[in-house]
């Protein structure tokens, strides 16, 4: 059984703000009314979700609406192009009923490219001629499962690539209850080690619904898996779930199951600024997962005005080497949603991870990035050179949807503007990068089969 020091911390209720109650914060005294109104706005067309953990713990207030936890959650009037702000304001001001502020905020929605690097058309794969809708599986040995009932999270980052589930756009929403499909998929797909479990959220689950998907994978005795992985940000948003909350202990000793059984389990962290793992209750609940055998690693995007100085990451990988923890991924923001607020240059990006990179011990150098999470895979940043007189990017694959591609070096374009993979040509006279032959074959073939 696992203590959980319990005793030397308070329950904490939950309580989720939205745009039906954010007013009622008693920290919005601290915004003018111009503020409020905008959240509003851009509440209407992008998610938003705090909790009192966040607002409570991580927002300095006295710095809002400037400070890096209230533009990470709140839904701040830059978010939105000022085109889009400006018709939903008008809209909203005119008194427009909830279905035309709806169907507006539709309109804008499909211009912010909801389905980024293909998740929906070249990501899900077929068992026994059935689209699995709630399976990913784009790298060889890695296949994503979306559980229906961790689709939310206790707070929404106002980056995440996965927002159009949010908002309802059902057709753009990742979700299944059928474990059963997933563990025949892997019987007949081998090559897969890895399971990530992801979202949303999956630890927004209560323990007993997480070990419904949990203990089957452990009972089917499946020899190729390798490895579980959590995605979460549970730590960062709400760390009393593996301290205070009633089913912390079950939580747990669920984690502690998956390690006895002989199976790593890889807990993936999401922390965006160093704030979000300094409090106590979070370092508590670390310590607690540390206990049970699971791995913490730490990925989060390269952010403007969140994280984007080296000392910020150079701070967080420090700490989290202290604490134990891998520093994992940098990642370029993806090209969805709210890029064109949070998007950094490219080499810009590989300045601040190099930086950042030159101020930790090997211990934190296990941290891989600038990457790019693009439709050919996970694109590196390695640098910027002069070669034969010409200026360019230095890229490869840290992972490709042909594993062929992966560590191979490829050059493009100097391109200052550049933000994103597809910002970026070929350089010395070439027409295509050396993976787009292949991949525009795949695309014939939408998804994978069995």
């Amino acid at each position: 059984m696992i203590t959980n020091g319990h005793s030397d911390f308070s329950v904490q209720n939950y309580k989720p703000y939205t745009l039906r109650n954010f007013r009622e914060i008693p920290q919005m005294e601290k915004l003018s009314e111009e503020e409020k109104f905008a959240i509003e706005v851009v509440g209407s067309v992008l998610p938003f979700k705090a909790n009192n953990y966040v607002i409570d713990e991580l927002i300095d207030w006295d710095n809002a609406p400037d400070d890096p936890i209230f533009i990470l959650t709140f839904p701040v009037k830059e978010l939105l192009k000022d085109e889009h702000f400006n018709t939903m304001a008008d809209l909203i001001r005119s008194g427009a009923s909830k279905n035309e502020i709806k169907a507006k905020a539709n309109e804008i929605r499909l211009q912010l490219n909801p389905n980024p690097a293909g998740q929906m058309d070249h990501n899900v794969p077929q068992y026994h001629k059935e689209k699995l809708e709630g399976i990913q599986h784009k790298y060889r040995e890695t296949a994503l499962f979306f559980p229906s009932q961790g689709q939310t999270c206790h707070a929404y980052c106002s980056f995440c690539f996965r927002w159009p589930q949010f908002v309802g756009m059902k057709d753009y929403r990742f979700a299944t209850r059928e474990i059963e499909k997933l563990i025949g998929y892997l019987r007949e797909n081998p090559q897969v080690t890895d399971v990530l479990i992801t979202g949303g959220d999956p630890m927004v689950m209560k323990a007993e619904i997480l070990e419904q998907y949990i203990n089957p994978l452990l009972e089917a005795d499946l020899p190729n898996l390798q490895n579980i992985r959590i995605g979460s940000k549970s730590l960062s948003y709400w760390p009393y779930k593996y301290v205070t909350d009633r089913d912390a202990n079950k939580t747990l000793n669920l984690f502690r199951k998956v390690v006895d059984s002989g199976i790593h389990l890889a807990f993936m962290a999401h922390f965006n600024h160093p704030v979000e793992q300094e409090t106590a209750i979070v370092k508590k609940a670390i310590q607690n997962i540390q206990q049970t055998g699971a791995v913490i690693r730490t990925q989060s995007p390269l952010l403007y005005k969140i994280n984007d100085h080296p000392d910020i990451w150079a701070k967080m990988w420090q700490q989290q080497v202290q604490m134990g923890i891998i520093p994992y991924y940098m990642f370029v923001v993806r090209n969805t949603g709210a890029q064109h607020f949070y998007g950094i240059p490219l080499e810009r990006a590989w300045h601040i991870f190099r930086e950042a990179y030159q101020q930790t011990s090997g211990l934190g150098r296990t941290v891989r990035g600038p990457s790019m999470s693009a439709h050919p895979g996970k694109v590196q940043i390695l640098g910027v050179e002069e070669i034969h007189g010409e200026k360019v990017f230095v890229l490869r694959l840290i992972q490709g949807r042909n594993p062929d591609w992966v560590d191979r070096p490829f050059f493009a374009e100097y391109n200052p503007d550049a933000i994103w993979l597809d910002d970026l040509k070929p350089a010395f006279g070439r027409s295509k990068f050396f993976f787009e032959k292949d991949l525009k074959k795949s695309q014939s073939n939408k998804v994978r089969s069995v």
